[in-house]
């Protein structure tokens, strides 16, 4: 009974021996040593590729042979014509002849549009072009004033507030368009104007600035022919006959 009880025992020691062993963790080895300078050989796995069949040779294309050059026919040499050849060559055409019976004139000064137009239509035979023109001369002075008041009472009381307010130099218009006016000056130039009548606007008081002698003349321009120059001027009372360029 003992001897059973051993060999059963011994049993199962193995059999835990062999479950040890089988059960381990492997243990970890350190890398073989590499010497220095030595490459390492690493296999690749390569599987072997299949023979390739060669490919069949295309028979080479039959090349016809090229047909006998043929010899191109020589031209028959021209002749040239007997005798010299005639060139006609086109006479030059001739520049218009310029208009010497055309003559254009400023005939004038006349007061104003109408007494233009007026002479215009006085003219016989009538011209070949016409045309009314304003020129107007530069302004010998500017003064400056206010407007007319309602009478000379208003205007006087005006240039008293005026003169009050420590502006001199000023006196009532008697008469003409600005008659109960005030004059504040008169300038040879419009920027001396112009600094007087900001300072009276600065002040309270609507200055305004008048030209002095500008005057508008008006001049009938025409294009006559040649030898009516003095009749137009006598039919049209011209003062003057200036000559002018036609173009």
């Amino acid at each position: 009974m003992l001897i059973r009880a051993l060999i059963v025992l011994l049993v199962f020691l193995n059999l835990g021996v062999a479950a040890w062993w089988l059960t381990r963790p492997a243990p970890d080895l350190p890398p073989p040593a590499q010497m220095q300078g030595v490459a390492v050989l690493e296999l690749a796995d390569v599987a072997p590729r299949p023979a390739q069949p060669e490919p069949a040779l295309a028979p080479a294309p039959t090349v016809p042979a090229p047909p006998a050059a043929q010899a191109a026919p020589t031209p028959a040499a021209s002749t040239p014509p007997a005798g010299p050849i005639a060139v006609s060559t086109p006479a030059p055409a001739s520049a218009p002849a310029a208009d010497t019976t055309l003559q254009c004139l400023a005939l004038g000064p006349f007061d104003d549009a109408a007494a233009a137009r007026s002479a215009q239509a006085r003219l016989v035979p009538a011209p070949r072009r016409a045309s009314v023109r304003s020129e107007t001369q530069p302004a010998k002075a500017y003064a400056v004033l206010l407007p007319p008041l309602a009478d000379r009472a208003a205007a006087q009381a005006m240039v008293e507030r005026i003169t009050a307010a420590g502006f001199h130099d000023l006196l009532v218009i008697n008469s003409g368009p600005f008659g109960n006016g005030v004059a504040l000056g008169r300038y040879g130039s419009r920027e001396a104007a112009q600094r007087r009548q900001a300072e009276l606007q600065a002040g309270g008081f609507a200055a305004q600035i008048q030209p002095v002698g500008q005057t508008v003349r008006w001049w009938l321009d025409v294009s006559l022919g040649a030898g009516e120059a003095a009749l137009a001027r006598r039919q049209t009372q011209a003062a003057r006959a200036v000559p002018r360029d036609c173009g």
